[in-house]
């Protein structure tokens, strides 16, 4: 049997999946997942316009950070991430991939990342530019 993925979303999306689940072998040895629907093109799109304003707009620390660099921030931020001695000196902040991260955790994000902005008279591009509806 393949391994169907598709989201649910609809009664007749949950009775689908009913029908997949009762012809599963279950002496095939199976294993059967449900995650969170990962984050939209739109959302992606929306994260990037944003870190790039901020990036364009604020100095941290006396210092221009990258797009990158500021997701990175944020994203250490919603996950209440911790923070260790490198190696060679400095610190270290454990990581986090946003690649498959839910539109909840992206919504948090966003939230964070809005009151960074507010806080610091960042002005946003307008939501043409992200692709989305604002």
């Amino acid at each position: 049997m393949s391994s169907p993925t598709f989201p649910l979303r609809t009664e007749m999306d949950r009775q689908r999946a009913i029908q997949i689940l009762q012809r599963v072998d279950l002496e095939a040895g199976m294993v059967w997942s449900l995650r969170e629907e990962a984050r939209s093109d739109a959302m992606n799109r929306r994260m990037w316009a944003m870190l790039r304003d901020i990036s364009r707009q604020v100095d941290w620390y006396g210092q221009k950070l990258s797009d990158e660099d500021w997701k990175h921030i944020f994203s250490a931020s919603v996950e209440k991430q911790r923070a260790v001695p490198g190696l060679d000196g400095g610190f270290v902040v454990l990581g986090v991939s946003t690649r498959k991260k839910s539109k909840r955790w992206f919504s948090d994000m966003f939230e964070v990342m809005e009151a960074f902005a507010a806080e610091r008279g960042v002005k946003f591009t307008t939501a043409d530019h992200w692709g989305i509806a604002a």
